[in-house]
């Protein structure tokens, strides 16, 4: 058997490795002043519709000079599960926000209007319904990761059958969020930035018509 290529880009000064799948670039930006470089990519399904995108913020180089844009805060919001190790620390940034339900109510427009505009400006548009997921860790002494995806709900969250099947549907969203924060926050201390994004728990049964 043979494993299928891992795609693979520079984020700054960050490695982004992503799971099997097909893949497709959405180009790089710069924020000088905060020496901070984006990538964003996005996963195409079987008949090439949007399955997945991710935008993965870092240091353009491994100099770093302090917070480049402070470290933020991480409020709490209803029906956002939001989880802060660093608890408000004035040194560390470490939050992971998650919306199981990005589509509800014009959730995005309201909360990410940048995201919203840059969907646009790509022609990037995901069939609801799906997550958003945020995360954003920062040290004092300058090192920044930020992520934002929007996935397909039928990436992360197995086809409920009874109640009690619907309410834990959620948790592997949950785990994956958890598991795509942690290599984030790895890649801060790898020399080579390396960022290996997580497989989604239920990618085959996704690409499926």
């Amino acid at each position: 058997m043979t494993v299928p290529p891992k795609a693979e880009y520079p984020a700054g000064r960050a490695r982004l490795v992503l799971p099997a799948g097909a893949w497709q670039d959405l180009g790089i930006s710069d924020q000088t002043r905060a020496g901070l470089q984006t990538r964003s990519v996005g996963l195409r399904g079987a008949q090439g519709e949007w399955l997945a995108v991710l935008r993965v913020q870092t240091n353009r180089t491994g100099a770093l000079a302090g917070f480049p844009l402070g470290p933020g805060d991480c409020p709490r919001q209803q029906n956002v599960l939001v989880t802060d190790p660093a608890a408000g620390s004035p040194v560390r940034a470490d939050c992971l926000r998650l919306k199981n339900w990005g589509t509800d109510a014009k959730w995005l427009e309201k909360n990410r209007p940048d995201l919203v505009q840059w969907l646009g400006n790509h022609q990037v548009m995901l069939k609801p319904p799906y997550s958003y997921l945020s995360y954003r860790y920062a040290t004092q002494a300058g090192a920044w990761v930020a992520v934002d995806a929007l996935v397909d709900q039928r990436l992360l969250a197995p086809r409920a059958r009874t109640n009690e099947e619907f309410l834990l549907a959620g948790l592997p969203a949950q785990q994956w969020s958890q598991d795509l924060a942690q290599a984030a926050r790895l890649s801060v201390g790898m020399a080579d930035g390396y960022l290996a994004v997580p497989p989604f728990p239920f990618a085959e049964a996704a690409s499926k018509k």
